[in-house]
């Protein structure tokens, strides 16, 4: 998803709005996986990964999600960790709405 007919899609995922993101409910179902794994990874089931078969997804796909994700959460937990933010001058549109929600875990 690339380019300016997918900007709404990218502001709202920038800013963790799943809904306001207007995704197909096969890409939505993986994000709520991602979503699944960064927050009670041992909270996945079965059912869940035979939901993302079902949508579509195969299992060399749900295992690129799975890697890119952990692989993801271990940048950020490091980053949280030594106290590293990025310079503000680097993302224009300034911190992601997602990074300043209460419910950030």
């Amino acid at each position: 998803m690339q380019g300016e007919e997918y900007s709404e899609a990218a502001a709202a995922l920038r800013d963790g709005d799943l809904d306001a993101a207007n995704l197909a409910p096969k890409h939505r179902l993986l994000l709520e996986f991602v979503e699944t794994l960064t927050r009670h990874a041992y909270r996945i089931t079965d059912e869940q990964v035979q939901g993302l078969r079902e949508a579509g997804w195969t299992d060399a796909q749900i295992a690129e999600a799975v890697y890119d994700g952990a692989l993801f959460n271990l940048f950020v937990r490091l980053a949280d960790a030594f106290d590293i933010h990025p310079d503000p001058s680097y993302d224009a549109a300034g911190v992601p709405g997602v990074l300043t929600r209460p419910d950030r875990a």
